[in-house]
């Protein structure tokens, strides 16, 4: 039994040399082009896919955050994927370490704060002092909300970090459970198996919503910025 609960989270390394650049390009190489010119199965179902989320997050766009698509449409496919990695046996999960999230999340929220301050400069500097608000707080209130404006990268990348880590840590803490209650209680084994399935399925759903929910505020930054 490993005693270690976050030992499954450290950065895989072979003399050295750390494997996340391994980690991170391996499930973008399972997306393989169509090289023929009538749609299979597969290409039409992700055809849909990249329609239906591109409709999703680019409808009230304007121009220039329409511009954005192919970004947007990169990055969710990159998170879903490393997010699913994490769900296969003795796999790393590239999400779960908060410097890879803190590296998309970060440049993303700045160049759309930088795109607003350049074509949306008085209504971005307004959101930082609500209409109508009294003189004596207007100080405190430009301070607050500067906070608040830097925080939405680092929320954006611990929301992401913490829902993943939190359902690997489950399946961890249940699978060392199963693993000693199969010596002494067999049918109390039966049912944390049962549990684990279960909790494997919803870990497939977190995967894919995780993914959505972090794109889906990259584009509400872009779309307040734009």
């Amino acid at each position: 039994m490993n005693q270690n609960l976050f030992a499954s989270f450290n950065m895989p390394m072979i003399l050295g040399i750390p494997l996340v650049a391994l980690f991170i390009l391996f499930p973008t190489m399972l997306i393989m082009p169509s090289n023929n010119l009538n749609n299979n199965r597969s290409s039409s179902i992700q055809q849909w896919l990249i329609q239906l989320m591109l409709k999703q997050m680019m409808t009230n766009h304007t121009i220039k955050g329409r511009t954005w698509s192919l970004m947007l449409l990169t990055l969710i496919t990159f998170i879903t994927l490393n997010n699913l990695l994490g769900v296969m046996p003795y796999a790393f999960t590239p999400t779960t370490q908060l410097s890879l999230n803190l590296g998309m999340a970060i440049p993303l929220w700045m160049a759309t704060v930088l795109m607003g301050l350049r074509f949306k400069t008085k209504a971005t500097l307004a959101h930082l002092l609500p209409q109508g608000t009294p003189i004596p707080l207007i100080p405190m209130l430009i301070i607050i909300e500067t906070i608040s404006l830097f925080i939405q990268p680092v929320a954006l990348a611990v929301r992401l970090t913490a829902n993943i880590t939190a359902g690997h840590l489950l399946m961890h803490l249940l699978g060392d459970t199963t693993l000693i209650l199969l010596s002494t209680y067999l049918s109390s084994s039966v049912i944390t198996v049962i549990v684990i399935i279960l909790l494997i399925t919803l870990e497939l759903g977190v995967a894919l919503i995780q993914a959505y929910v972090f794109t889906l505020l990259v584009s509400l930054y872009l779309h307040n910025n734009s």
